[in-house]
């Protein structure tokens, strides 16, 4: 293969790049895991991770990709046979519902158009309908992947008090976490799913659950089988800053590094940096004479931009015209949107100017794809950005 100057722009929605700050932290050499110099490094995640999930409550670190953590959320805190309701938002929505079948639950699955996110009242409607509470747990992706839909996550815990109904309420936040303001103690989320790749700027390997003190009590009820996924020795080791297995001790390293960044920044700014970004995509989106995929404005995501292609254009080819001449990648039109959409991620350590040119390559791509383009997306973007970097 010939050299290609230049950084490869790897646009997808996570992994994400990953700053060369963390990947320095991550080159220190391994230590001890049984050692003092980890246990004060394992106390300090420990406290630290705490404030990106915006909780006061323990958060559970595995060494796993967001599937492992998927799973983990389950068995701690139901029993064989136990109903959940899920619905349909997207492809990581349906493969979390996957899981839970084969672990013996019973899901009660909402069907959706891969369009929109969970509707509040549907929730409700549902839970009302459960006079008898057999439904145990709520499980939601905050920020479907697939499409770049956002669940209004404040909304649907509105619904299930106003139904009055006692289910756990579990959200995914893999794709959200450390882009989109969330916060799990606030919006009593009893338990949060997250993951290392995306917001939070890490390699894949380490994946969370922040667990709140219903889902606490849950566990101690809770019969479906665990061992490795198991809460307990996990929570019990960190008391003292340690893990019961051998903990990733690198990209917990990165982890650190990763916390400090977002810290500098404030998390409210980093919102702000995503929010802005998400909205010069989309305009990019509009002036190019595209459609969003996601279809309710109040569900736009922060951290990823579906575009559909217009009938008759293959959005596989734009992505493979992109990355041959841009050295870029671009997300995948994954399960019943293989073709039809590419996703544009714009979360992590991104900058106004790294966007900029994202929004190029995909312009360059939409042209020599023979794709109608209406107008220029990039000077779209670069209007909206002008205006939010203008001192007030």
């Amino acid at each position: 293969m010939s050299y290609r100057a230049g950084r490869h722009f790897l646009q997808i929605p996570g992994p994400t790049n990953v700053p060369d700050r963390v990947l320095r932290a991550m080159a220190q050499p391994t230590i001890d895991h049984r050692g003092p110099e980890f246990k004060a490094l394992g106390r300090e995640l420990l406290d630290g991770v705490r404030e990106v999930f915006r909780t006061t409550r323990p958060v559970v670190i595995y060494p796993a990709s967001g599937t492992g953590a998927w799973e983990a959320a389950l068995v701690n805190v139901l029993s064989p046979g136990d109903r959940v309701l899920m619905f349909e938002t997207g492809h990581f929505a349906t493969l979390w519902k996957q899981i839970a079948e084969r672990l013996g639950l019973d899901v009660e699955w909402v069907p959706g158009d891969w369009r929109r996110g969970v509707d509040p009242a549907q929730v409700e409607a549902h839970l009302q309908e459960d006079r008898g509470h057999a439904i145990k747990a709520v499980c939601v992706v905050h920020n479907e992947t697939s499409t770049g839909v956002a669940s209004r996550i404040p909304a649907i815990r509105h619904a299930i008090d106003h139904a009055r109904h006692p289910a756990l309420y579990l959200v995914d936040t893999i794709s959200s976490l450390g882009s989109i303001d969330y916060r799990h103690d606030e919006w009593s989320v009893d338990v949060t799913v997250g993951a290392s790749q995306k917001g939070l700027m890490l390699p894949p390997g380490l994946s969370f659950n922040a667990v709140g003190g219903k889902a606490l009590a849950a566990h101690g009820r809770a019969t479906l089988p665990r061992a490795y996924w198991d809460w307990s020795p996990v929570l019990a080791a960190n008391e003292k800053g340690f893990f019961p297995y051998t903990p990733a001790t690198n990209l917990l390293y990165g982890l650190k590094e990763a916390l400090a960044m977002l810290r500098e920044e404030g998390l409210p700014q980093v919102f702000a940096r995503h929010a802005r970004h998400a909205e010069a995509t989309r305009r990019a989106v509009r002036a190019w004479g595209l459609e969003i995929l996601c279809a309710d404005p109040r569900e736009y995501s922060a951290s990823i931009t579906a575009v559909m292609t217009p009938p008759g254009h293959d959005a596989d080819r734009l992505r493979k015209v992109v990355l041959d001449r841009f050295d870029m990648s671009l997300g995948v039109g994954l399960a019943k949107l293989a073709g039809a959409v590419f996703r544009i991620g714009h979360l992590g350590d991104l900058n106004d100017l790294s966007l900029l040119g994202t929004l190029a390559g995909v312009e360059m791509g939409l042209r020599l794809s023979a794709m109608p383009v209406a107008a220029s997306g990039v000077e779209a973007a670069m209007r909206h950005l002008e205006e939010r970097a203008r001192p007030a």
